[in-house]
């Protein structure tokens, strides 16, 4: 699961429709009126930043239409089966490859906790998913490179891991006892997730009906990329511009461990989108961000941030979800300072 400050999964039904195309044309229009020298370079400037993107926002849509029309995705039950501590393991592993968006993933969680589920296992796919999955390592490794987006898929495992375990061991401390909310049927922005049962076909050409949905997720997905990733590269051509580096530099550059804490304290708030952040941390990076920063930002963004911070909120009590929130901002921090030394 990628929420929709990040992802993984069907994007396109996690924004509200038309806002980022408002914020786009507005965006535009007031530097055309404000600086007019500025307007075209802007715009050029995304321009050329999608072309260059464009091989990995084809294979995010492809990948992700094809685990839908599959059925693939189903496999991702097999994860909360057999002994806990592989369950642990292979639910961080394979939590960022989940097709889900944020609100889609709440009735899934909740029918594994309801039937049994360990909370440990549950923990470590909801800390892996809103980080990592097909579409988020396209587009972070064609702007952030390839380097970084296989550092941050090792630390969305590794947070899983740490948190899932974490809960296991305290599963039986008040924190962890009786989890879950009591729920009440509501609508979410997907709608009425209806995800094909049974084993994956993998010729999913052959049924319509698997045809109609590689069809409407390639053009949700393609139109959700499209709009978030061109207004992210307008604000990151306005901050190149009008951002003075010095002060970026000042604030988050560094070797120290405070830039670090600072990415992760203003990583949930700040974090808008989780492709909308790419191109604004490579901004940052241009400005004089340090690398730990970027990372502690990035984590702690994509586990913190609404969409995916509501899909743990709506299912569990309070004091789990500041379990969460408390696993994903020392996930931040450590994933942070690694990079910081290694990168």
């Amino acid at each position: 699961m990628a929420d929709s400050c990040s992802p993984s999964a069907t994007p396109a039904r996690r924004a509200i429709p038309g806002k980022a195309w408002i914020a786009l044309i507005a965006i535009v229009a007031l530097v055309a009126l404000l600086d007019p020298p500025q307007a075209w370079p802007t715009v050029s400037f995304a321009i050329g930043a999608l072309w260059h993107t464009a091989p990995f926002i084809a294979f995010a849509v492809l990948a992700v239409a094809w685990l839908k029309a599959t059925g693939a995705e189903r496999l991702l039950a097999r994860a909360f089966e057999g002994n806990q501590v592989r369950m642990v393991i292979v639910a961080a592993a394979i939590g960022g490859l989940a097709p889900f968006c944020s609100c889609e993933v709440i009735p899934f969680i909740a029918a594994m906790l309801a039937l049994g589920a360990p909370l440990g296992a549950v923990m470590a796919f909801w800390l892996a998913s809103p980080l990592m999955d097909p579409a988020m390592f396209a587009i972070t490794s064609g702007t952030l490179g390839f380097d970084f987006a296989i550092a941050k898929t090792v630390a969305a495992v590794g947070i899983g891991m740490f948190g899932g375990f974490a809960t296991m061991l305290a599963a039986r401390s008040p924190l962890f006892a009786d989890p879950l909310r009591e729920r009440k049927r509501a609508g979410g922005c997907c709608g009425p997730a209806k995800p094909f049962e049974g084993a994956p076909v993998w010729r999913f050409w052959t049924q319509a009906d698997r045809r109609r949905t590689f069809r409407d997720t390639s053009l949700e997905n393609a139109l959700f990329l499209l709009k978030w990733l061109a207004l992210a590269y307008v604000v990151e051509a306005l901050m190149l511009h009008y951002l003075p580096a010095e002060a970026v530099a000042r604030v988050l550059g560094g070797d120290g461990l405070g830039p670090i804490v600072l990415g992760a304290l203003v990583g949930g708030p700040a974090y808008l989108n989780g492709y909308a952040a790419v191109p604004l941390v490579d901004a940052l990076l241009a400005q004089g961000m340090s690398d730990g920063a970027a990372m502690s930002f990035m984590i702690a963004g994509g586990v913190s941030c609404i969409p995916a911070a509501i899909a743990v909120w709506a299912l569990v009590k309070p004091r789990v979800f500041a379990a969460y929130i408390g696993f994903a901002f020392l996930g931040a921090l450590a994933a942070g300072l690694t990079w910081q030394v290694i990168a």
